[in-house]
Parts: C-alpha cells; sequence; structure tokens
C-alpha cells in the first residue's frame, strides 16, 4: 500500500492522524533507533504502552530489523510485569513514565534489560537519548534501509503471553509469517478493501490486537482507527467521529451501550460489522444490541495461540447468519476439528484450495518444551477448549478443559451454567467454580452481579438452572458481588473467583 497510495490515510489516535508514507517514517525511525541502542535479530523488545502511534511504530521498527516483539499490558501488577520481562530475557523496554517509575524498584532483579526507554510523547531520536548512554541521531539521519536485516518471516518474531488465568502467564511464540497471515484470510474471506475503517480500542500491547489492527488493515489498503478510551461514551464517540465501518467490542462494554440511555441508538450508525467473543456473549445481549442499534453481532471464537480469530459469522449477505450458541465457521485457512472423547477443539492448516498450506503453527511457548509438546500434540494445534461443529461447520465452545468440575464423578462445564444464568433478565455477569468439597471432590458455585438496581435472590436463581440443568449442575453456593474483577481483555479473572466462597 505504501507503494500504491502513500497519501492514504493509515492511522488515526488521540495524537494525529497519520498516512501510509507518514507512518512507514516513523516505524523507519524506530527500527534505526533500536538498531543504534544494539537490539539485534532474536533479542527480546519489550512494550508496555497506551494506545497510539508510539506503540505500532515500534511494533513494526522491531519486526523490520528482526527483533522478537513482547507486549506488556499496562493494567498487569508491577510483579505481573516484571515476570514477563525476566520470562523473557527482554533487553529493551519502551514505556510510558509511570509504568518505568513503578519497575524501578524492581530492576534490580532485571539485570538482562540493558535500556529502558520512555517514548511517549517524543521523537525516537529523543528516546534514545535520553535512555541510553551512548545514543546518537539514527533514528532521525540514517538513510533509507537503514537498520533493515534479512528477515528469516519463520524465524520467532513475537512472544504472546496468555492472560494467566492460572499460574504463571506462558508466551506463545509466533513467526513474522503467522502473524500476517491471519490478516490476509479476514480481508480476503470478507471482501475488505480501502473503504475499511477499523476501530480498535483493546490494548494493542495483546499481539492479537496489532495482528487485527495494523497487519490485517494495511492489506486492505484501509485505516487503523486506534481508540485511546474504554469507557462506553468515550468508544461511541469514537466511532461516530471517525466513521468507523468495523468495531471489535467486549461483552461487558456492549452490555454498556446497549443499556445505557446516554448513548443514542443513532451511535453506531456507520457500522458495517461489530464483532465479539462469541463464547463469552449471551445471547440476550445480542438481542439487546440488535433492538437498540439495529447491528448483528459478528460472533467470534480465537485465541492467543492461534494467534486471534479461528473462526468468525459469515459477513451478513442480506438473513443474519448467526446461529445461536456458535461462533461462526473458521477461516479460509484453517481446518477446526474435535477431538474424539475429550471433545477438545483443535485446528491445523487447510490441506487443499488456495489456502493450502499457508498457515503455520505457531513455535511454541517460549522456554516451555514440555508444553509446547503438547500445545502441537499430533500435528495440530490444542485450544485445551471443548467444543462441537455442526453439519454446516459452524463452532460452538462449550468450556475450557481446565474449568472442568467433577462433580461426583459427573462433569460439569461452568459455561453451560453460566449460560442459564445469564439469560436471565435480572443478571449482568455470572461465573462458576468449582470448590473442594471432601465427598464429592468439587460442588458448583456460582457467583453473580445482578443488573443495575435489581434484587436477586439466590433461591431463585436455582430454581432458574434447575429448570433448565440436570440437578447436578445446579449451583449449591451462591454468593452476589457488585462487580467482578477482569482482565486486560474484559474476561472474568477466574483466579479471584474461589476468595469470594469463605470457607465452612
Amino acid at each position: 500500500m505504501l507503494a500504491e497510495a502513500p497519501d492514504r490515510q493509515a492511522l488515526v489516535t488521540a495524537s494525529g492522524s497519520w498516512t501510509y508514507a507518514e507512518l512507514d517514517r516513523a516505524c523507519h525511525a524506530a527500527a534505526a533507533a533500536l538498531t543504534e541502542l544494539g537490539v539485534r535479530p532474536g533479542d527480546r523488545v519489550a512494550a508496555c504502552l497506551p494506545n497510539d502511534v508510539d506503540v505500532i511504530s515500534a511494533f513494526h521498527g522491531a519486526m523490520r530489523i528482526g527483533a522478537i516483539w513482547v507486549g506488556i499490558n499496562r493494567a498487569l501488577a508491577p510483579p505481573e510485569k516484571s515476570f514477563i520481562l525476566s520470562d523473557a530475557s527482554a533487553s529493551v523496554v519502551l514505556a510510558d513514565r509511570s509504568t518505568l517509575d513503578e519497575l524501578a524498584p524492581l530492576r534490580p532483579d532485571l539485570a538482562e534489560v540493558r535500556h529502558w526507554l520512555d517514548v511517549t510523547g517524543a521523537t525516537w531520536r529523543d528516546a534514545v537519548s535520553a535512555g541510553a548512554s551512548t545514543a546518537a541521531s539514527a533514528a532521525s539521519a540514517a538513510g533509507p534501509g537503514a537498520g533493515r536485516a534479512r528477515i528469516d518471516p519463520h524465524a520467532p518474531a513475537a512472544i504472546a503471553y496468555t492472560s494467566g488465568t492460572t499460574g504463571h502467564p506462558k508466551g506463545a511464540v509466533h513467526s513474522q509469517h503467522n502473524l500476517v497471515v491471519p490478516g490476509a484470510a479476514v480481508v480476503a474471506s470478507r471482501g475488505y478493501g480501502p473503504d475499511l475503517r477499523k476501530g480498535d480500542c483493546l490494548p494493542l500491547t495483546i499481539l492479537n490486537m496489532l495482528v487485527l489492527t495494523t497487519l490485517l488493515v494495511a492489506q486492505a489498503g484501509g485505516t487503523c482507527i486506534v481508540m485511546d478510551k474504554v469507557e462506553a461514551a468515550s468508544v461511541a464517540d469514537w466511532i461516530r467521529r471517525e466513521r468507523v465501518t468495523t468495531w471489535n467490542g467486549v461483552p461487558a462494554l456492549l452490555h454498556t451501550m446497549a443499556h445505557e440511555d446516554s448513548i443514542p441508538a443513532d451511535a453506531l450508525a456507520s457500522l458495517d460489522e461489530l464483532w465479539v467473543g462469541g463464547a463469552d456473549c449471551p445471547e440476550s445481549l445480542r438481542r439487546a444490541v440488535a433492538d437498540k442499534f439495529g447491528l448483528a453481532l459478528t460472533h467470534t471464537y480465537g485465541l492467543t495461540e492461534a494467534p486471534t480469530i479461528v473462526t468468525i459469522d459469515p459477513r451478513p449477505t442480506g438473513a443474519d447468519p448467526h446461529r445461536p450458541g456458535a461462533s461462526g465457521v473458521a477461516l479460509p485457512h484453517l481446518s477446526v476439528r474435535i477431538q474424539p472423547g475429550a471433545g477438545e477443539i483443535c485446528f491445523a492448516a487447510v490441506t487443499e484450495g488456495p489456502w493450502a498450506g499457508v498457515y503455520t503453527p505457531p513455535l511454541g511457548y517460549w522456554e516451555r518444551p514440555d508444553s509446547s509438546d503438547e500445545l502441537l500434540a499430533g500435528g495440530v494445534v490444542h485450544t485445551g477448549d471443548i467444543g462441537v461443529i455442526d453439519a454446516d461447520g459452524y463452532l460452538s465452545v462449550r468450556d475450557r478443559k481446565n474449568q472442568l468440575i467433577l462433580r461426583g464423578g459427573a462433569n460439569v462445564y461452568p459455561a453451560e451454567v453460566e449460560r442459564v444464568l445469564l439469560a436471565l433478565p435480572q443478571v449482568e455477569a455470572a461465573a462458576v467454580v468449582g470448590l473442594p468439597d471432601e465427598r464429592l471432590g468439587q460442588r458448583v458455585a456460582a457467583a453473580v452481579q445482578p443488573a443495575a438496581g435489581v434484587t436477586v435472590r439466590p433461591e431463585e436463581l436455582a430454581a432458574a438452572c434447575a429448570s433448565e440443568l440436570a440437578r447436578y449442575k445446579v449451583p449449591e453456593r451462591w454468593v452476589l458481588v457488585g462487580s467482578f474483577v477482569r482482565n486486560s481483555m474484559g474476561k472474568i479473572d477466574r483466579r479471584a473467583l474461589a476468595d469470594l466462597f469463605p470457607v465452612l
């Protein structure tokens, strides 16, 4: 796109707008600056930055010199950030000032980090000069091609750490080839072109989001709208002001939009598509969005290890193609299957047609060979999710294998109980967990966040579950909460659930 339309708008952020030519120069400056710092192919460059041009130029700069990108979410606690930096053996940290300050006490334990740079609001030359004792002006003075390296497209290019819902997170390793393929598949299958204006408000330190923004949109020749806010009213304003055509939201944010009277029904009028993670989106929310905004949600299923989208609802061509409880069909480069017995969702490259063999699997988990072998056992990628595929190829995700509750020898999947609870108008959010029990092994427990202004009684919730589920699946312990702790993707943090239930 740089050669075909250098003056076309490529990126809009809170700090400005960039054409493809201008963004290329910013990425070139980042690459030259990293080279000046001594970053070489294979070195890990960690970034903990807000949603703005800096995180995008830093990512592309790292890719141009063959470095390995490590995104770190700003919402993580300092010990969590420190763990990722240590685990990845990062040599350079690119961050905002507040992140650098909060990590300052932990620096003695992170001796492998050679440079700590504040790159927000400064030129790359300024950042290098401030962050390194031997800085020079390479970022601005280097000529064409400076900072470039011979790139192996199948070598490690990025480490994406899982959300860490249990224990320490693992880093899924991807090649540049694997980062580009999902965008190519989405653009081809949905017919995107230069009129695409894709908006995203989730943190771009999440690798999946970089794949779905700058890498996807550039292949369509469109424009990235990178939002710096995640509040419903602010996001709606971004969509209206920048005429966003496709936006990726999370259920909690969509719920607020659909039920907040201050957000008008025409706030999302520019949207052609509204994506949402299907496994966590109840059908009641789908109806609420359709009733208020006249939009059909496009359900998706994806994961860090893919990277990003595996299945998605077909683009509407008249009738809404969505099927209740499903998360769409596989993108054209992937073959999705269900493992016999366990029911685990697995996928691999398709073997026929124009996309045959294009997809390459992840390169494993960073320095975790045993976990890597499990992930890629049998020549397929194992998701750890349980699901079913219907005759037309629609995938329905049932639950996570590691969240399975074993109650007296019977399997209880939290997601099927949560679906019943989330269908109730008096429930805004719910999470089901297994609690240790001496006799049964585990008992089913549920935490429920009531809808605003509604009084909820556990016995009513239990009766609703009993009307839809087998008796052994009905929660035996209940707790009502004002809100849930959520991770960076807006999902309920299941590590905190057990603490909601006092030991009996």
